[in-house]
């Protein structure tokens, strides 16, 4: 790699996923990784293999189709969950392990309640046993932000005798500012004696909003890996977000002088992929993807941008890819049509049924609004799989009466392990009175956290996506639902986060 390349290691689908309610599906992340392989990802971090068989079947599945970029799995410095990682990544065309431990004296004493020494020695042996199943070795310092300068050079120095060609400093609890964080990476590189022999990398949180801001910051001091994930998703407050820094690197190459191998025009369809699956909407003003990222409302902004663009916008919407929510298909398409476009928005149907389910929602959706828009499309699928997954309560029917003056009654008929049972509720508005009946049902007893809804393109006929996150003994799950009705839309979503909590997933993921 020459020195003026940044790597773009995209951690969506593991660090993203610690979101609560951003689990993800194999077929989901597959879906995921697709996107990225076409964006130009370097790295795509699929998850972390020990965490669950889920997580294995994931960062395996990936590993197995993804041939552009190279697959990394995250492990724990410890034999058992560098082996699962080996395992995961057997058949990948490029695999990377990515092991770690942390180095803050606090979390030392109180997490590993390990004395420095043995620290050291638990990261180089992780390194090895790694190396003895990949040639490509990531190491992390868990809460490098928070660590002693010296022993970090310590135990950089012994990890890279010991193979690591990647070094990442994650500032894990978003605890860093820019100039400090810079002046560490700075240091290190100055100050470690083999530091030439690898690739130093940075994982920045946005707890303070600065993840992005410290990332740029690392990389001017000479840091040559952004660890990051798309729409900034992640524990917490999020990561540093790719779009951002990858935008920041293409825009101000005259200050930083550095480049990615992105294909930018791709950005957004990441956006609104990630965005439909995980359930979790991209703000209007966001960066780069927000709606309103390249919408001009002040005269004076209107002005100038008809006169010359470049008088208000420092970066096309085309070169992000907001070109790309244009009309394709209509009711008379056909199937070959709408598999084709699903491809070309890396959508791949994995049977001839799935497709069939697919292609018949799409005719129905037809029907109902003359327009079919490339978000209208996601959106279809992401609600297709949403219900083709664990399935224990399927809406069979449902019927509201709300009007002027009188309290809005919905009658629910919900089929439960094939059982249909039917209920009838009032509530303040419809989707309280249609949810109230679904739940007087099922009987779960979970906290609703959030309902969010999200007009999908634009128009009166606009399908509806909607996410309800529910809480339970403890777990989070979001469900999405999408409909040209945001009543039915709003019980999709609700029965499919019912169906998650149903199917009792558990997750373990550590925080990097």
């Amino acid at each position: 790699m020459s020195n003026d390349s940044v790597i773009i290691f995209d951690t969506t689908l593991r660090d993203g996923e610690q979101s609560p309610g951003a689990s993800m599906t194999r077929d989901e992340k597959l879906r995921i990784a697709r996107q990225l392989e076409k964006m130009r990802v370097d790295v795509i971090e699929a998850g972390f293999a020990i965490a669950s068989q889920g997580d294995f079947e994931a960062v395996k599945s990936i590993a197995d189709n993804i041939k552009d970029s190279t697959v990394c799995s995250l492990s724990r410095a410890l034999n058992a969950d560098i082996d699962r990682a080996g395992e995961a990544l057997a058949n990948a065309n490029s695999g990377r392990i990515h092991t770690f431990i942390a180095t803050s004296p606090i979390h030392m004493k109180y997490k590993l309640q390990m004395q420095p020494d043995q620290v050291v020695e638990h990261a180089v042996r992780a390194v090895q046993r790694a190396r003895n199943l990949v040639a490509d070795v990531e190491f992390s310092l868990e809460d490098a932000s928070r660590s002693e300068l010296d022993f970090m050079c310590r135990i950089i120095e012994a990890v890279i005798d010991a193979g690591a060609r990647t070094i990442n400093i994650p500032d894990t609890v978003g605890y860093a500012v820019p100039q400090e964080f810079g002046h560490t990476i700075g240091q290190l590189l100055a100050r470690i004696p083999n530091a030439d022999k690898a690739i130093f990398s940075v994982h920045c949180h946005n707890d303070l909003g600065l993840a992005v801001a410290n990332s740029l910051s690392a990389v001017a001091a000479g840091a040559r890996q952004v660890e990051c994930t798309v729409n900034g998703l992640g524990e917490r407050a999020g990561n540093a977000s790719l779009e951002e820094i990858v935008m920041a690197l293409r825009t101000r190459k005259d200050v930083m002088g550095l480049e990615t191998r992105i294909d930018t025009t791709q950005i957004v369809p990441a956006s609104r992929l990630v965005s439909s699956i995980t359930g979790f909407p991209v703000q209007p003003n966001k960066a780069i993807v927000g709606a309103n990222a390249f919408a001009h409302e002040s005269g004076i902004h209107q002005d100038g941008v008809l006169k010359h663009r470049e008088t208000y916008e420092i970066m096309t919407a085309e070169s992000v890819g907001w070109n790309t929510n244009r009309m394709v298909l209509g009711k008379l398409s056909g199937r070959n049509a709408f598999r084709t476009r699903m491809e070309e928005l890396g959508t791949s149907f994995i049977s001839d049924a799935e497709l069939n389910d697919a292609f018949a929602r799409f005719k129905d959706l037809a029907d109902k609004k003359s327009d079919i828009f490339d978000d209208d499309l996601i959106a279809l699928v992401s609600d297709a799989r949403a219900s083709a997954g664990h399935e224990k309560f399927r809406l069979s029917s449902l019927n509201v009466t709300s009007q002027t003056g009188e309290i809005p009654v919905a009658e629910v008929v919900l089929s439960v392990e094939g059982t249909e049972h039917r209920a009838q509720s009032e509530g303040s508005g419809p989707v309280d009175a249609a949810l109230k009946a679904i739940e007087s049902i099922v009987n779960v007893g979970a906290n609703l956290q959030l309902y969010s809804v999200n007009a999908i393109t634009s128009g009166t006929d606009s399908q509806g996506e909607v996410t309800v996150r529910l809480e339970k003994g403890g777990r989070i799950v979001n469900g999405l639902g999408a409909d040209t009705d945001i009543i039915t839309a709003s019980a999709k979503a609700y029965i499919h986060a019912l169906n998650m909590l149903d199917a009792n997933l558990q997750k373990a993921h550590p925080q990097v």
